[in-house]
């Protein structure tokens, strides 16, 4: 049997690598690293997150949680990871993104059936193939699937958050709670009144934002809402971070009581909790101003940020022009494409495009069509929503319930119990479907 192709070793090109080579298919992975990368990755490991540690919702309730579990009962070596390398983070899913990276490295390198080419691929290959290259693919190969495609990518930016030492916060005014009065005290709060938040909210929206690089100036300022930029989201009003990431419902001092007027809230980086992200501070203020605007939150007067907040391009398909449910391209049905190019958004979105395009091409090895996932799962809709799109332009999306067909009859007891009625009928219709296990 002729090796599939798969070029890039993100969340998308790992999982469909994974997927490949247990069901016997050889793989013959192409990654750019270690002797290129992109402007957002510094890791020569495999399976790097770019952005946040947190995986988001835990819980089978939420459409993130519900797409991790189909996930695992797919075999995926991103949930694998995760699983073994989980932080505590209240009822979301984090991890510590080295022994993360490092399980898919060791996994891939290790697997019989996969052969590792450390190169940059300029061409698209013949026969079988999945490209999961990201939202930064090379220029070269971007213009060989502008070229296939006939269609422009378009552009939007990601923003990443700071990360600070655990050790230089100042405990005496921030402490720990849970994340909305739900799950365990895993976050550290730096709380506002209305005085600090005022002239932090000031402060924020007139500091100096740092110059795009050459490869973002050629797109338009786009910015998915997901990863809106601190700054951005602060324009948009006074009170907009109030009831964003700076929500204080739910949160008082574990020992006072005492209510706040904003809260920052920060999530353990590693299991140690050495190293925590500010959540929601995604941002694209120069560095000195990050240092002096975030050193403006109580509690990180001294913080020692070990990593500032970034800014990069992203690019996708149109994907609802080009790809089939299957994720193959539908001028050439060998061809397969995943991740965050397609139009999903988001880490584990990521992987599951991966899964869905390497079950995919495994059959199409095997000569068999490509089944197409139920839409009451997860992983279904999200290939319905990138193949079909939704109303107006193509953008991005998260895994959520609103893309799932709706269930046969309205159930009482609120959103609670009809989410419960969405992932049950999922794994129902994932546990008769026959992905060549």
């Amino acid at each position: 049997m002729e090796p599939v192709c798969v070029i890039g070793a993100g969340l998308a090109g790992a999982e469909a690598a994974w997927q490949l080579a247990r069901r016997g298919v050889p793989v013959r992975l192409v990654e750019m690293k270690p002797a290129k990368k992109t402007p957002a990755h510094k890791s020569d490991l495999f399976g790097e997150l770019v952005c946040s540690n947190s995986l988001r919702n835990a819980e089978i309730t939420s459409a993130a949680g519900l797409l991790k579990e189909e996930l695992r009962r797919l075999g995926s070596l991103v949930m694998e990871a995760a699983d073994d390398s989980r932080v505590a983070a209240g009822g979301a899913l984090a991890v510590d993104r080295v022994r993360f990276a490092s399980h898919i490295t060791d996994a891939l390198r290790a697997h019989p059936l996969i052969d590792i080419v450390e190169e940059e691929a300029t061409r698209i290959p013949d026969g079988i193939a999945v490209i999961a290259t990201g939202p930064l693919t090379s220029d070269a190969l971007a213009q060989r699937i502008a070229e296939l495609t006939g269609r422009d990518g378009l552009s939007f930016f990601d923003a990443a958050a700071p990360i600070v030492d655990g050790a230089s916060i100042n405990m005496e005014k921030a402490f720990y709670a849970s994340r909305y009065g739900k799950g365990d005290a895993d976050y550290i709060n730096c709380p506002m009144n209305e005085a600090e938040y005022d002239a932090f909210w000031e402060a924020l929206v007139s500091a100096e934002e740092a110059p795009l690089h050459d490869f973002d100036r050629a797109a338009p300022l786009t910015v998915f809402e997901g990863c809106m930029p601190v700054e951005v989201m602060a324009k948009r009003g006074r009170d907009t971070l109030r009831f964003g990431p700076l929500k204080p419902v739910g949160i008082r001092h574990p020992v006072t009581g005492e209510r706040y007027y904003a809260v920052v809230q920060m999530r353990r980086e590693d299991e140690a909790g050495s190293m925590f992200n500010l959540v929601g501070f995604q941002t694209h203020l120069t560095f000195p101003e990050q240092r002096r605007v975030f050193g403006m939150i109580p509690g990180l007067e001294n913080a020692l940020f070990l990593r500032y907040g970034v800014m990069h391009r992203n690019t996708f398909l149109d994907s609802p022009h080009l790809l089939e449910p299957d994720y193959s391209l539908r001028t050439r049905p060998t061809l397969f494409f995943a991740g965050q190019m397609t139009g999903v958004e988001g880490y584990i979105e990521s992987a599951a495009s991966g899964c869905a395009a390497g079950i995919s091409a495994a059959c199409r090895a095997r000569g068999a069509t490509p089944p197409v996932f139920p839409r009451e799962t997860m992983i279904g809709a999200m290939a319905h929503y990138v193949s079909r799109g939704g109303t107006g332009d193509f953008q991005p999306m998260n895994a959520n319930f609103g893309i799932i067909p709706p269930l046969p009859e309205r159930l009482r007891g609120g959103r609670r119990v009809r989410y419960e009625a969405y992932a049950a009928r999922a794994l129902d219709a994932l546990a008769t479907w026959d992905p060549m296990l």
